[in-house]
């Protein structure tokens, strides 16, 4: 190294001493630093010419805006790409003495020389100004949000909600698929319209069938109350035989009445399709066979048959068929409202791995098909009741043959088959299905049958769209302003044309507005989605902003000074303002409730909108949603995630014919509930039978049929009954 250059360093070392000298007493402030280093804290000197023209920003009267007229719907197109000349905030700082240190004074140049001097390392005080530096970009990154007073702790966990946040966590291991079992065919696919014509027929007569029923079981506990109350019948009703006689003639009466429901449990038989429906069948043909028999014998009859049984269970099993039959005509009612309704799919891996709900336009195919399949507790049924007849039959041959007593094979096989008769087994998901069809048809939703109902054990995400957080209506456009040298009509077409092609919640609103000016939309090269809250492209040689005030901010473009306006859309044109649209957020007042039963049922929203308004710091402070429960994929995924040409799944959940989060978030929330109400009501039904069957067993092994009376009898199925009856009309209440 010369002479030269080493006075030169000494000269340097001796000024930055000079700089940092009082460093340690804590005297230079934030303005001191950057105005000794040539960067002002606040604000900066603007060329000639700026000062009429930040005049005109600030007198800017937005009680003057234009007023439109409009409303919203979505369409898709354009790319997406990471936002351009992203902060210092949001990138880690590189070593100091890595990074360009501030403009020093040039250096002389000595005459005869052309030496470009290397640049200086950055030092512990440049290092310092540089932090100040980074912080200060960073908070006038927030200049022009919402002016609303929230601490710094709020700030702070606000400032988590910012778009992007939420990443899918992917596991290591491939998942393990199933073998998907062997399936039935699907009955065949009938229109709605059709069905529920189908559903509707014979329905009032059923209904009627039913109370007639009811009246001839309240004739045979009179018959068997009598007795016990010490009542005595006028002659010849007083003779034994004859009372069995009227027994077995209000049960053959009754069987008349429910002709239908016990040749469906027969037939289910034939098929190797046991249902409850088919015990209760046997269980009547045994009970009408032992009365006959009691009736004819020589000997007095010691006792009644269990017509008494019998007749309550075709009651409970005539208003089961009921209530699933009116349940399913009311459904396919609902789904055939709309020609073209939305579709709810349990997408599987949709989101993190995880099994989502989507809602997406589409027809009515697979509804009819699905809502005919059998329903959960039938499927139950269909494995144990085969079960419960093998041991029904092995038990009465045990405790009468097997145990010398030949004569009590019909008396033990109509005591075992009725007691395991369960009376809830229609009622089970008959009257649940009913009951969430009445809750669910105002709203628009229909069920698709029990295929969808049971994959929604596996739903753990739903999608929610700028549609259904705000449908149409609830966003309103109060008023813009023109501020450019350029047509309105040219601002507004624009930025219309921007939103229709990013697929915005907004874009009806804005084609509204363009429309009743007499405009046309552009044609937009270049679409891009910046995750920073905004969107550019070219039109006809401009290049076009448009976004929120913290887009532009980040773009670099100047805004009014006291702009107080909390939800807006902002338009540039080549680097300047050039309209300012002032919009007004209502949210519905079925959007709590329905978030809130979503989260109950352990469903987590996902926020797929487009609209770069609706961000959860938005909704956090605006409107009091519990944003930090919601995942908010970055601005790409979100517009996968969105797009209305992706594929879903096959298998429908529900059909909705209304817009809204409240159909959208009832008919899951009402699946997952009915799921669980119809297996927690089969396995009711099966431990009754189970147990049921066991007594019975004993009782007739050892001949006790003063203990296995019809009125015993019928106090234990209706203890069984109890809690089945509560749980399905407790399901639709959420």
């Amino acid at each position: 190294m010369s002479d030269q250059e080493n006075k030169q360093n000494k000269g340097e070392l001796i000024d930055i001493k000079s700089l940092i000298g009082n460093a340690d007493g804590g005297d230079f402030t934030l303005d001191d630093i950057l105005a000794e280093y040539g960067h002002p804290a606040e604000t900066s000197e603007e060329p000639d010419g700026f000062d009429a023209e930040e005049e005109r920003f600030n007198t800017i009267d937005l009680s003057t805006l234009t007023r439109p007229a409009a409303r919203p719907a979505p369409s898709s197109g354009g790319k997406v790409v990471a936002f351009p000349g992203a902060r210092a905030a949001q990138e880690e700082i590189p070593p100091p003495l890595e990074e360009e240190g501030p403009p020093l004074p040039p250096e002389p140049r000595e005459e005869g020389g052309n030496i470009t001097p290397l640049p200086k390392r950055r030092g512990g005080l440049s290092a310092l100004v540089h932090d100040l530096n980074r912080r200060a970009d960073d908070y006038a990154d927030h200049m022009f949000e919402e002016d609303e007073s929230i601490d710094k702790a709020e700030v702070r966990r606000l400032e988590r909600l910012i778009p992007g946040t939420d990443q899918e966590e992917r596991d290591g291991e491939p998942q393990q698929w199933r073998k998907p079992k062997k399936q039935e065919p699907p009955p065949p696919d009938v229109p709605p319209q059709e069905l529920a014509r189908r559903y509707g027929k014979g329905l009032k007569w059923m209904r009627t069938r039913a109370l007639l029923v009811f009246l001839l079981a309240l004739l045979a506990l009179i018959q068997t109350l009598a007795p016990a109350a010490g009542l005595t019948w006028l002659p010849p009703l007083d003779q034994p035989h004859l009372q069995c006689a009227v027994s077995a003639a209000l049960l053959g009466l009754g069987m008349l009445l429910s002709v239908d429901v016990l040749l469906t449990g027969v037939a289910r038989a034939c098929f190797l399709k046991f249902g409850m429906d088919t015990v209760s069948s046997l269980s009547c043909l045994f009970t009408l066979i032992d009365g006959i028999q009691l009736a004819l014998q020589e000997e007095p009859p010691q006792r009644l048959p269990y017509s008494l049984v019998c007749l309550t269970g075709l009651f409970f099993l005539l208003h089961g068929a009921y209530h699933k039959k009116h349940g399913l005509r009311l459904s396919c009612r609902t789904a055939a409202s709309a020609s073209a309704p939305y579709r709810i799919t349990l997408d599987p891996g949709k989101w993190n791995d995880q099994d989502t709900y989507c809602k997406w336009s589409g027809t009515q195919e697979g509804y009819g098909s699905q809502i005919q399949a059998d329903d959960g507790a039938q499927r139950i049924f269909r494995r144990f009741c085969p079960v419960l007849a093998i041991g029904d039959v092995v038990f009465a041959l045990m405790a009468s043959t097997g145990g010398g007593h030949p004569e009590r094979l019909v008396w033990a096989l109509s005591a075992l088959f009725t007691a395991t008769a369960a009376f809830g087994g229609t009622l089970v998901y008959g009257r649940t299905f009913h009951k969430t069809a009445r809750r669910l048809a105002p709203s628009g939703a229909a069920l698709a049958g029990w295929p969808g109902i049971a994959a929604s054990r596996r739903g753990c995400c739903v999608l929610l769209t700028d549609g259904d957080l705000f449908p149409p209506g609830y966003v309103e456009l109060n008023g813009y302003k023109v501020i450019a040298d350029c047509p309105a009509e040219r601002v507004v077409a624009y930025t219309a044309t921007l939103i229709r092609d990013s697929g915005s919640g907004l874009t009806t609103l804005f084609h509204n507005q363009l429309r009743s000016m007499g405009g046309l939309m552009r044609n937009a090269d270049n679409l891009q989605s910046h995750e920073g809250g905004g969107l550019s492209a070219n039109i006809r040689g401009d290049q076009v902003l448009v976004g929120s005030a913290a887009f532009m901010k980040l773009m670099e473009i100047r805004l009014p000074q006291g702009l107080n306006v909390k939800n807006a859309v902002f338009c540039a044109i080549d680097g300047q303002l050039a309209g300012i649209f002032a919009l007004s957020y209502t949210l519905p007042d079925t959007v709590f409730p329905a978030l809130e039963s979503l989260m109950l049922e352990k469903v987590e929203p996902v926020l797929a909108t487009r609209d770069f308004n609706l961000i959860p710091a938005m909704l956090q402070q605006r409107f009091k949603l519990a944003a930090e429960k919601m995942a908010f994929p970055g601005i790409e995924r979100r517009r996968e995630l969105s797009d209305p040409d992706q594929e879903h799944d096959g298998s429908l959940t529900a059909l909705l014919c209304r817009e809204g989060l409240l159909p959208y978030a009832e008919a899951i929330t009402a699946a997952k509930r009915l799921r669980w109400a119809a297996r927690l009501g089969a396995a009711l039904c099966c431990g009754g039978s189970l147990l049921g069957m066991a007594l019975a067993a004993y009782l007739t092994s050892v001949g006790a049929s003063t203990s296995l009376s019809p009125l015993n009898l019928l106090i234990y199925m209706l203890t069984w009954l109890v809690p089945v009856w509560f749980l399905s009309g407790w399901v639709h209440r959420f």
